[in-house]
């Protein structure tokens, strides 16, 4: 139950490049059992990307959410959105509520995306979290798409309370960077992965068996 659960609801990082298709598909992700933690674990997890006007659902963006948004600008667009959230250590799971902003636009020739999101837990002893994340392309060509991402996401003390073991630590809460990329198998098919490290920042870093963690994907989805 618990792996079936984890494939509708567990999350990846995929390429949040500035395309015009449509994903749906399934794959496989290697993570620690709990960011910190020494052992580690395997999910079957989705691969989702729809934008419609104005609903859309992702895993492209690091978790896995859906919502509606709108255009506020040249390449700028806000939203709210429902999330997947992972529960305390891998255990209890549940859901945050929030808003967004995002901008697509271009580094030199580079596609680039920078989102703005903002987490509150629907579980209210979990507090709340806030990402800044950025996504650049670095190749594309071939049937093969790449991309570089960093993030930091922040967390009040009432999360951080909640999620590691009563700390009141309140600011940054861990850096990420990592890879991503796609390979058209055929017209409809495409192939995705992604390789994270996440390091946990301050004295929960110090406090936890394991500093820094890698997040490994893989999966296939059909492109509409």
């Amino acid at each position: 139950m618990k792996r079936i659960l984890l494939f509708f609801l567990a999350i990846i990082a995929l390429p949040a490049l500035a395309q015009d298709y449509t994903l749906l598909g399934a794959g496989v992700r290697s993570r620690p059992e709990f960011d910190g933690s020494r052992e580690r674990t395997v999910d079957l997890i989705p691969v989702v990307r729809y934008y419609g006007k104005p609903w859309f659902a992702r895993t492209t963006q690091g978790i896995l959410e859906g919502g509606a948004r709108t255009t506020l600008g040249s390449g700028l667009e806000g939203g709210v959105q429902l999330a997947y959230e992972q529960g305390l250590q891998d255990m209890d799971p549940g859901a945050s509520l929030g808003f967004h902003l995002e901008w697509d636009g271009k580094l030199g020739q580079a596609p680039l995306t920078l989102l703005g999101r903002l987490r509150h837990y629907l579980d209210s002893d979990r507090g709340d979290q806030l990402d800044l994340r950025g996504t650049a392309g670095v190749y594309q060509g071939g049937g093969v798409t790449a991309g570089v991402f960093t993030q930091l996401t922040f967390a009040s003390a009432e999360n951080t309370r909640a999620y590691h073991n009563g700390m009141s630590e309140s600011g940054l809460l861990y850096t990420s960077l990592g890879a991503l990329g796609s390979y058209d198998i055929r017209k409809e098919w495409v192939a995705v992965g992604s390789v994270e490290l996440r390091r946990l920042a301050g004295d929960i870093g110090r406090a936890v068996p394991k500093r820094t963690g890698a997040y490994v994907s893989a999966g296939v989805a059909y492109k509409f």
